[in-house]
């Protein structure tokens, strides 16, 4: 069985090796293989070719990579802390919160450029699941699945009030957010890139480092105390990492649906349910969908471009349907 989940893991990661070198190289002008490799390994600034490769293309595709790995990992973990195959990161309030602070930061402070918003969102992010985790643990329920999925439901409901209110009152508001609301990678620069990464290293090392402790709770609250494991640590140290990496990839790219949802359940079929393998299917495969939803936006609409957040909808939505059919067969 370890032996099959290797070879499958490594198949994937070949996989994603070939859709990060197609993200580079194909878009609404397809670029020679010859000519990536020397914007890369020769870079001339008087090529133009080899500024779009440098300056649009690998930036894009670096930031669609941890997208991926981010929130198809953060949607892994949702699924167990909660016990809820419906799961998403979106479930602790991150979108909700982070589309409020983006709004709010444009309202009141004038923010209109994405290194700016990635701040906000993140902060949004990190505050609205915070919150969450607060109501969920206080009181009888004392942080148990049902129990943090409402509290979840309750603020995201809350929050989208809020946005909502303030874009009403604000057009400028409003055509600013709706940029990043749509989620895409495209116009973002390395500069996104490298202020999201440090979050998401984070987020996954500690995912992994909890991949023991998810597979207690995934046995329940009491099986896990009986197995000698702090329960609310574990969930704790669950959600601070579902916090950094859906956080910063929401900040970065925007809420994009579907990954962080369906790409656990196919990873769950290929891996099985022991989060040590789970998580890191999850989170290639989620990165393989990411960018190969992304090289289809750029494709399909020459010269103009579907974005990320659209197609990873339209194709995740299908899947995700075939495979509660599946579960119900």
């Amino acid at each position: 069985m370890t032996a099959r989940r290797s070879v499958g893991l490594a198949l994937a990661v070949v996989l994603l090796a070939a859709v990060v070198a197609a993200s580079v190289g194909y878009g609404s002008t397809p670029l020679p293989v010859g000519t990536v490799w020397e914007a890369v390994a020769r870079f001339d600034p008087a090529v133009d070719a080899h500024l779009v490769v440098r300056t649009l293309r690998i930036p894009r595709t670096a930031l669609g990579l941890l997208a991926g790995l981010a929130l198809g990992t953060a949607g892994a973990v949702m699924q167990t802390v909660t016990r809820n195959p419906l799961a998403d990161p979106g479930l602790l309030g991150i979108n909700a919160g982070a589309a409020l602070c983006v709004v709010l930061g444009s309202h009141v402070l004038g923010v209109t450029t994405l290194p700016g918003y990635v701040w906000f969102a993140f902060a949004g992010a990190a505050g609205a699941a915070i919150m969450v985790y607060g109501v969920g643990t206080a009181g009888r329920g004392n942080g148990a699945p049902v129990t943090l999925a409402l509290a979840g439901a309750a603020l995201t409901a809350l929050l989208t009030s809020l946005t909502t209110s303030v874009l009403l009152i604000d057009r400028v508001s409003l055509d600013q957010f709706r940029f990043w609301a749509v989620g895409s990678l495209a116009g973002r620069d390395a500069t996104i890139a490298l202020q999201v990464t440090p979050f998401i290293v984070a987020g996954l090392l500690l995912a992994l480092l909890s991949a023991r402790g998810l597979n207690a709770l995934a046995l329940g609250d009491d099986t896990a105390r009986a197995l000698g494991q702090r329960v609310a640590l574990a969930r704790a140290a669950a959600i601070t990492a579902v916090v950094l990496l859906a956080g910063a990839a929401t900040a970065a790219a925007g809420p994009i649906a579907f990954v962080g949802l369906a790409v656990p359940h196919v990873a769950r079929l290929l891996a099985g349910a022991d989060n040590r393998w789970l998580l890191p299917y999850s989170a290639v495969l989620a990165a393989i969908l990411l960018l190969g939803a992304d090289i289809v936006g750029r494709i399909v609409a020459r010269p103009a471009e579907l974005q990320v957040g659209i197609v990873t909808a339209l194709i995740g939505a299908p899947v995700f349907v075939a495979l509660v059919r599946a579960g119900r067969a």
